[in-house]
């Protein structure tokens, strides 16, 4: 996937989450999801990204000190859902989780 540029798209949930972080860990994300999320959002010996499993379509995990930005890989696109910190990702992987099974359909 060298070389190939993909563009990252925040959905409204990741906005929000990017809103209520203080300036200075905002701008460290924001520098993180450009490096590493725009030229190699599939992890490739990159111990920052992680693929996580029981998800379809994938959900992959950008780890950013205290905090994780879930996104997913759409058509040439990055789309972070949310960004969260490390002791509420639990949370928020299990809501994802019961919305499939509720729904029986894949989560968005």
């Amino acid at each position: 996937m060298s070389g190939k540029k993909f563009r990252v798209v925040l959905a409204g949930s990741a906005e929000r989450d990017l809103r209520k972080l203080e300036p200075a860990l905002a701008l460290e994300f924001c520098r993180d999801i450009a490096s590493h999320l725009e030229t190699a959002p599939i992890p490739i010996g990159k111990p920052r990204i992680k693929k996580l499993s029981g998800f379809s379509p994938p959900l992959y995990r950008l780890r950013s000190g205290d905090f994780r930005a879930y996104y997913r890989i759409r058509e040439g696109d990055v789309v972070v859902l949310a960004i969260r910190n490390r002791k509420d990702s639990e949370k928020f992987l299990k809501r994802i989780e019961e919305k499939r099974r509720r729904y029986g359909r894949r989560a968005k």
